[in-house]
């Protein structure tokens, strides 16, 4: 197994020296669940937040485990586990979405801990509904990341929860006994709020980047929606999260089509039920792809970019370099792009290479809001081999 875990690689995600596609907790989740997964009945084993596939090919590299059911949040990194798979010659698994059919009847769950009690509660609630009562949960997580909170997560929906020794600054949780159903909270996903102040209302599965809530950054983009300009054709949300820039849109542009991506599938969830919410499923289409991938070259007229600075726990630019080229990509000539970012990353520069000429619309010391007008077709395809830098 050491040998498939070494193998392993992050592509199509971003990759860099400081980025790996296995770590510690990976490989003592593998280590903690070897006893339940010696002999586990085909179809019985299910993999959540598997980051590039190491517990999923892992498992079924070590045990020769069938039939293993896996979710991961981000595509790429379903798309990196099947990458992986092809190249290392392992089958044996499906990739499945966070619902009913994921866990139906199973009896080992290996999970990488989410940062998120809100994403955690909502895995622990399906497990407790639909698992076999015998399942045993294995949740593990890096140290740094942990809290006692996750320990009371698990145990609302599962009657035993144990620690089990540190290694390597990772440790692993030990669930089982699924409570009956008058024990358990009442099912909340995806949750609601309707916020007065935007007019609208957000909805929100537990692993949705800000909940129900609007985030600053989002908040000092739609203060600018008026000031697009007034011309009706396509719009594009990129990285649209629970769908709060393409609802606003669609509703101050009824003759807009508007579509919105994130390779996030809570975000996909949770902005399709936001669209629905607040009626705009008509003028509305919420795809999940990396970037904008589902998009042809020059097809949109406006795009919406809420950008992250992260790449899971680690700062890398890469992220956002990387929209802000597909947003070059699928702009028409003399389209532009809408930005919000911190203010601290100074990305105008970047702006003005990968996109073309930027000016700023607002800035606080905390956001700035720019406007990129796309040059010319090919103006932004030097910018691919350097996104990562």
């Amino acid at each position: 197994m050491s040998d498939v875990l070494d193998a392993l690689r992050r592509h199509p995600d971003l990759e860099a020296p400081n980025l790996h596609a296995v770590d510690a907790t990976d490989r003592l989740l593998l280590d903690e669940a070897a006893p339940a997964l010696a002999g586990a009945a085909d179809g019985t084993v299910v993999v959540i937040g598997d980051r590039y596939g190491a517990l999923t090919l892992g498992a079924v590299a070590r045990h020769g485990v069938t039939g293993v059911r896996t979710h991961q949040d981000r595509l790429t990194g379903e798309r990196a586990l099947h990458a992986n798979a092809e190249r290392l010659g392992l089958g044996g698994f499906t990739s499945h979405g966070l619902d009913a059919s994921l866990v139906a009847g199973a009896r080992v769950v290996l999970l990488q801990l989410p940062r998120s009690l809100d994403a955690l509660d909502e895995v622990a609630a399906l497990v407790a509904v639909h698992a076999d009562p015998s399942v045993v949960v294995l949740a593990g997580g890096r140290l740094k990341h942990m809290t006692t909170h996750m320990n009371d997560v698990l145990a609302r929906h599962l009657g035993d929860v144990r620690a089990r020794l540190a290694r390597q600054k990772s440790r692993v949780l030990v669930a089982t006994q699924p409570r009956p159903a008058a024990e358990r909270p009442a099912p909340r996903w995806p949750e609601r709020v309707t916020h007065p102040d935007v007019g609208l209302t957000v909805c929100a599965h537990g692993g949705a980047f800000a909940g129900t809530g609007v985030d600053i950054g989002t908040r000092a983009l739609l203060a600018h929606l008026d000031d697009l300009p007034p011309a009706d054709g396509t719009a594009l949300d990129l990285g649209c999260g629970t769908g709060v820039l393409a609802v606003a849109l669609a509703r101050r542009r009824p003759g807009m089509r508007v579509v919105a991506t994130d390779e996030s599938a809570a975000a996909v969830a949770s902005a399709r039920a936001t669209v629905e919410a607040n009626g705009v499923a008509d003028r509305v289409q919420v795809l999940r792809a990396d970037g904008a991938d589902a998009l042809p070259d020059a097809s949109v007229d406006v795009v919406l970019l809420n950008p992250p600075f992260h790449v899971g726990a680690a700062v890398h630019p890469g992220v956002a370099r990387a929209l802000f080229v597909e947003a070059a990509r699928v702009l028409r000539p003399g389209g532009e792009l809408w930005a919000v970012w911190n203010s601290h990353l100074r990305y105008r520069p970047t702006l003005e290479a990968f996109v073309g000429p930027t000016r700023q619309a607002g800035r606080d010391p905390k956001f700035t809001v720019t406007v990129s007008t796309r040059r010319g077709q090919g103006a932004a395809d030097g910018g691919r081999g350097t996104i990562d830098g």
